[in-house]
């Protein structure tokens, strides 16, 4: 079920892409952003899982993202393709929109009360909050993170933890620093905010 979910998402940005790029400069941005609505959602909630919630994420690290896409800096098959066709103008007006929508309640459960011991633990001992802010909301470049699907977490710490994500040296340190238990405990606690 995720593989044709997927599967259709990436037909559909292909779709909307191919019929978009050639005009990239003179459409609208909710044509352009149609495109990431393919996959990210219509009302903020992405087709899958693995694909991160950008309704109401932080301007800045949108913009940022998209950059390290077109730059080749983070690695994603589709996102690549995408971000290579935006200019700089349109990567700040993809933000700017993305930012000012609500975020969406993917409805995910609390974090069991043993996980949000731990989680608040392993904040004190490597400091997330001191970035992510007290909520996890982000702020300017750094992501929110409170509420983003648990699948997306999990496998992003999983990427900064490999070296797979190479687009923030920080964060790769951290999460290889970061017991694994540690990490599981922050991506239930963090989905359940």
């Amino acid at each position: 079920m995720a593989v044709r979910r997927f599967t259709a998402c990436v037909s559909a940005a292909v779709l909307v892409w191919a019929g978009v790029s050639a005009a990239a400069r003179a459409d609208t941005i909710d044509e352009k952003a149609a495109v990431c609505s393919s996959c990210h959602g219509e009302k903020g909630v992405p087709t899958d899982k693995n694909i991160p919630i950008i309704w109401g994420q932080q301007e800045g690290y949108l913009y940022l993202q998209l950059r390290d896409f077109k730059k080749g800096a983070r690695k994603n098959e589709i996102m690549n393709g995408i971000a290579e066709s935006l200019e700089k103008d349109d990567m700040k007006e993809l933000a700017a929109y993305f930012a000012a929508k609500p975020w969406p309640n993917l409805n995910q459960a609390s974090a069991s009360d043993a996980d949000v011991l731990q989680a608040k633990t392993a904040n004190s001992a490597v400091g997330c909050s001191a970035c992510h802010l007290d909520r996890f909301q982000g702020t300017g470049t750094v992501p929110r993170l409170s509420g983003q699907s648990h699948d997306y977490l999990a496998k992003t710490l999983a990427e900064f933890r490999s070296g797979e994500r190479a687009n923030n040296p920080g964060m790769t340190s951290l999460a290889q620093a970061t017991p694994e238990p540690d990490l599981k405990a922050m991506e239930a606690y963090l989905a359940g905010l």
